[in-house]
Formats: structure tokens, C-alpha cells, sequence
């Protein structure tokens, strides 16, 4: 049994199969419902159930409470059509441009640049580039149907070997293969490209790029786009973390600033210690963004890291730096340990 989701106010349709996602069925047909993480934790797909019935699986309270589901919102990373439903959704265009596929890619280096931090490169099979839009993720495909994703944070233009960025989380499924037992040449599997989150190109408005910890990846993926195409945006970059050594490619980003016309970069740190010596902009990251643009009415802002740093940008920003809501992008990191923080909620 299947049943048809009608997208308002597109008019776009497609079939979602029975115990199917509503998003799966749209990623499947090449329809660009907004999404992030795609396991109910961090609303980016949350949209209007206009008529029909759907069962949402585990989610987060926070990305749907109840009384969202009485307003008639549901999440479409969890929803199953229990009939033909109608949803209102924005659609978000060029998210099916590029076909989702499965691939075997080889480790070709691991390169640590922080005590937690690995830059991973892989190489693709030979004349089969995986194309993708800057800011995207993949996911691994691991064993017993488990997945991890992860954020391209290197355009796709800008090298041979696709470049990720991986944190280690003491007992992480994957990151503890990582920093142990991972080597050069061993072969992986990968599927994408995944999300809506990349840079939208048309639109000239300044950019704020907003990253914690190893949300630069896909931010970094997003300056390298924008430097390819000779961008003249004026673009600010910030950066948080605990510590001074958290901004792991710090070189980098002041390059940028030296060479780049119209970008400017600006390392936060929360928590300096006094061996740091830290005499940059201190406390949450976000905060900064806020101090330096209390009018952010005329920007695209592009934040991605910790929920909680992307939860709070989100919340502040409209709410107080009149930044529109549909000019906030947004890819929110969360582990598996984050999704075990806090109860799931069900029906």
C-alpha cells in the first residue's frame, strides 16, 4: 500500500510508501522539503499537516511538542502517512539537483589538527566525483543498518579527495574507529549528497556565517564556493569555542581575511584559561554575531554547530536582530549522545 503527499502551495505530489517517512519519499522523488537531521531532533523539517493522518515515530520533544501536533504541525522525518496526506512545506530549490547514491569511497588520509579533531579525506572511485552543493553532508553506512553523517568541508570544485571533519566522542560507534583503528585504504560506504543546508547563490545580501567546534566544515566548504565564483558578498565569519585551540584551522580562516575582499573573521572563545593568553572576543558566539549586528534585517545568516549554539542564533536573531525567518540556514550537529540526552517523545 502507498499513499500520495500533495505539497502546498507548490502543487507538488509524490508516493510514500506504507512505514515510510514523509521525508524519505520526498528525498526519494527529487522533492526539496527543508531537512537536517533527519531523526527527529532538530525541526528543521517541521512543517503544516493541512488534511490526512500521519503516526510520528521517536522525536524530540523540542523539535515537536504536543501541543505543536494539536496546531496541526508534524515532523516529517518521523510522520507515516496513515492516509493521503496534504502538507504545507517551503520547498527549497536545487535540493534534487544532484541524485542521492550509495558509493565505496577509500580512506586516503587522516590528518589530526586537534587532539580531538581528524580531517578525513577520501577518495572517490575513479571518474565518479560525488556532486554536491557547499554545505551539504553524507552518511556513512555502517554495520546493522546504522548510520553517521557527516559535512563536506571542502567545496566541490576545490579538491581531489573529499574532506570531513570528525570529532571524537569517547565510545562514538564511528569516531572511536576513527582515532583507533581507521587506516589509509580501507574502504567505506558513503550516501548523499544530504540536507538543504548550502549556500543560496541567488541573492546578494551580506553574509553572516555563524560555526562551533566542527560546524566550520560545511561553513568552510561554504567560503570556497563563494570564493570560486568571485563573490563580492560582504561575508563575517564567526567562530566559537571553549578554548583558543578549538578553532583548529585558525591559520586558515585569518588567510582568508587577508586575501579575501569583503571577509572578515572573528574567533569567540567561552572559556579562556589564563595559560591561553586570550585577548580576542570572549564569551558565546552567538552573542558576538548580536553585539556587531543588532540589525541583521538585510543579511542571510548560515549557522551550524552545537543545537544549542543553533537553537539559540536562531531564537535571538529574529527575535531581536529583526533577521527574517526564512533567511536563517541553518545545520545543527547532533550526536547520538544528544539524542540520548533527553527522552524521545512518541504518540
Amino acid at each position: 500500500m502507498s499513499f500520495q503527499v500533495t505539497v502546498q502551495p507548490s502543487g507538488r505530489q509524490f508516493t510514500c510508501d506504507e512505514g515510510e517517512t514523509i521525508l524519505n519519499a520526498a528525498i526519494r522523488a527529487g522533492v526539496g522539503l527543508p531537512y537536517g537531521c533527519k531523526n527527529g531532533a532538530c525541526s528543521s523539517c517541521k512543517g503544516k499537516l493541512v488534511s490526512g493522518e500521519v503516526e510520528h515515530g521517536p522525536h524530540q520533544e523540542r523539535a515537536l511538542s504536543a501541543n505543536d501536533e494539536k496546531l496541526g504541525f508534524s515532523l516529517f522525518c518521523c510522520a507515516k502517512p496513515q492516509s493521503d496526506v496534504t502538507i504545507e512545506a517551503r520547498e527549497v530549490a536545487g535540493v534534487g539537483e544532484f541524485p542521492v547514491r550509495k558509493l565505496p569511497v577509500r580512506v586516503a588520509a587522516l590528518e589530526k589538527k586537534a587532539d580531538d579533531v581528524i580531517v578525513l579525506s577520501l577518495q572517490l572511485p575513479a571518474n565518479d566525483r560525488l556532486q554536491y552543493k557547499a554545505g551539504q553532508y553524507v552518511e556513512f553506512l555502517l554495520r546493522d543498518g546504522k548510520r553517521r553523517s557527516y559535512s563536506m568541508a571542502n567545496a566541490p570544485h576545490k579538491d581531489e579527495h573529499m574532506s570531513l571533519h570528525i570529532r571524537h566522542l569517547p565510545g562514538g560507534l564511528f569516531t572511536d574507529q576513527v582515532f583507533s583503528t581507521m587506516k589509509e585504504r580501507d574502504i567505506l560506504r558513503i550516501e548523499g549528497p544530504l540536507g538543504t543546508f548550502f549556500l543560496r547563490e541567488d541573492s546578494e545580501k551580506p553574509i553572516v556565517l555563524l560555526a562551533s567546534g566542527t560546524g566550520f566544515a560545511p561553513i568552510k566548504a561554504i567560503v570556497e564556493q563563494l570564493e570560486n565564483a568571485g563573490s563580492t558578498r560582504p561575508v563575517t565569519l564567526y567562530w566559537g569555542g571553549r578554548r583558543p585551540q578549538d578553532m583548529y584551522m585558525n591559520e586558515l580562516c585569518e588567510a582568508w581575511a587577508r586575501t579575501l575582499p569583503a571577509f572578515t573573521y572573528v574567533p569567540v572563545v567561552s572559556n579562556a584559561q589564563p595559560e591561553d593568553n586570550w585577548s580576542g572576543r570572549t564569551g558565546f558566539v552567538h552573542q558576538a554575531v548580536m553585539a556587531d549586528f543588532p540589525d541583521l534585517s538585510g543579511h542571510q545568516v548560515y549557522a551550524c554547530g552545537a543545537p544549542i549554539v543553533v537553537e539559540s542564533a536562531q531564537r535571538d536573531f529574529v527575535a531581536q536582530c529583526k533577521l527574517p525567518e526564512d533567511e536563517f540556514y541553518a545545520d545543527s550537529f547532533t550526536s547520538e549522545a544528544d539524542l540520548a540526552s533527553s527522552a524521545p517523545a512518541t504518540n
